[in-house]
């Protein structure tokens, strides 16, 4: 069955980075988008980015347009998020989600456990 098993949150202070990973297995990786979406008690569950399945088109909500980026692995079977200039509206349980399409625009189903990220000084 699907697995994805995201990995690298952690306590950073304002303005630094973070790298994210969300290893993925029980699925032809290369066929599907990956999403990265994020969870607050605040505002609760947030999309904020897309990647397509060969990873030719990405996506980003605005609020972390210019600092965030997505990528991805297709030989490793691994998603990343690199995260830099963070602020404290970042601070969130992140998942990675399996889109249903190859397609970065699309629906998503399967998330995994979550790695929590805590901006703050």
């Amino acid at each position: 069955q699907v697995q994805l098993v995201e990995s690298g949150g952690g306590l950073v202070q304002p303005g630094g980075s973070l790298r994210l990973s969300c290893a993925a297995s029980g699925f032809a990786f290369n066929e599907y988008g990956m999403n990265w979406v994020r969870q607050t008690p605040r505002k609760g569950l947030e999309w904020i980015s897309a990647i397509s399945a060969y990873g030719d088109d990405t996506l980003y909500t605005d609020s972390v347009k210019g600092r965030f980026t997505i990528s991805r692995d297709n030989a490793e079977n691994t998603l990343y998020l690199q995260m830099n200039n963070l602020i404290p509206d970042d601070t969130a349980v992140y998942y990675c989600t399996k889109g249903d399409l190859p397609t970065a625009l699309g629906p998503w189903s399967s998330r995994g456990q979550g790695t929590p990220v805590t901006v703050s000084s």
